[in-house]
């Protein structure tokens, strides 16, 4: 493993606090083209993004999920959501792999993002599938809220020997 990757691992970090700078359209291609290089159970790809830039779209988001007040300052939102009838028992796992590279990629061109969780509380489910007019097949699973930091978090990792266990619990 690169010494790159692994310090761009270290320094993702959850940033809630953005710039008023809006993210560059090549720059959510890339994204979500790292997001869709993830591992997939065989390889069904269930994942479904919407880009949210539009002001009001954002708000309407901050006001739906009780932990998405950066969206009311965030000038990029990526719901990343799941395709149940394209992978009813996996969809899940798929779409956090997808989730984790979007958040790495975001950190590796200088992003601040956060993961605020969706599924599978019914009432978020609910609300964000109204608000982004999602079909009853797709299930939202996150909002990544994504912009230009206007905080700054120092690298780290949350290594803790007592959760190893070798060869047995």
């Amino acid at each position: 493993m690169s010494e790159s990757l692994l310090d761009t691992i270290f320094a993702r970090r959850s940033i809630r606090r953005y710039t008023q700078e809006p993210v560059d359209e090549q720059i959510i291609e890339m994204l979500l083209k790292a997001a869709m290089a993830a591992p997939s159970a065989s390889n069904r790809q269930p994942w479904q993004f919407v880009v949210v830039t539009e002001r009001e779209a954002l708000d309407g988001l901050a006001e739906s999920h009780p932990y998405g007040k950066m969206l009311f300052d965030a000038p990029l939102c990526i719901a990343v959501c799941g395709d149940v009838a394209e992978s009813e028992h996996y969809w899940v796992q798929d779409c956090c792999a997808a989730t984790e590279n979007l958040l790495l990629a975001a950190t590796a061109r200088g992003l601040g993002a956060v993961w605020l969780g969706v599924y599978p509380r019914e009432k978020r489910v609910a609300a964000i599938r109204e608000r982004l007019h999602l079909p009853d097949h797709i299930t939202p699973l996150n909002l990544i809220s994504i912009g230009h930091p206007a905080e700054e978090k120092q690298p780290r990792t949350q290594y803790d020997e007592t959760r190893v266990h070798r060869e047995r619990w």
